[in-house]
């Protein structure tokens, strides 16, 4: 195992990438004998043998058969680590992957957002407040209105007469505001 090539895991997911050699790779874990596996994977004999080559001089395979070991290694090797911040998880970059279940982690995921978001001092529509969160829901599990509810909830911003605004500076209801909030319905 000396001599394997050095293999990263992102080296990997790339040797992978191609479709004839993620169907021999397949193939070689089921059992499929070299001279089958064109009939295996519905390649030409010449790009399943090419395939094949390109997977042992990888690494992976040793002769036909998988190198279990050498995966076992990628897989350790590739393992990510404990998150650097309670961020990671549930940021990348200014997208919100998901919320945390936990209520201070969820705070904190909140606040980032609402930081990276609004300005203090500023009101905002909702028409705008959700276009700013829609940004942050693209591809991840949790949509603007949910997140716009759980800013206000939280918090971290202020709803009043249509109007909303970061931090707690208050937005006086409005008639019909006030009288759902004295009813106990918000």
């Amino acid at each position: 195992m000396d001599d394997a090539p050095v293999l990263t895991s992102a080296a990997l997911a790339g040797l992978l990438a191609e479709p004839a050699r993620l169907k021999v790779l397949a193939a070689v874990v089921l059992g499929t004998a070299p001279v089958d596996l064109p009939a295996a994977t519905g390649l030409r004999a010449k790009d399943a043998v090419a395939a094949l080559h390109r997977l042992q001089a990888a690494g992976l395979l040793a002769g036909t058969q998988i190198d279990v070991a050498r995966l076992r290694e990628l897989a350790s090797a590739g393992a990510p680590s404990s998150p650097s911040t309670p961020l990671e998880p549930f940021v990348r970059g200014r997208r919100l992957l998901s919320l945390p279940a936990q209520a201070e982690r969820r705070w904190t995921v909140l606040a980032h957002v609402a930081a990276h978001t609004f300005e203090a001092g500023t009101d905002y529509d909702e028409a705008t407040v959700n276009e700013l969160l829609g940004q942050w829901c693209e591809g991840g599990s949790v949509d603007h209105a949910a997140l716009r509810r759980y800013l206000v909830e939280s918090g971290l911003m202020s709803r009043g007469s249509g109007v909303y605004r970061l931090g707690g500076d208050a937005v006086e209801p409005g008639p019909g505001e006030a009288m759902v909030r004295g009813m106990g319905l918000t």
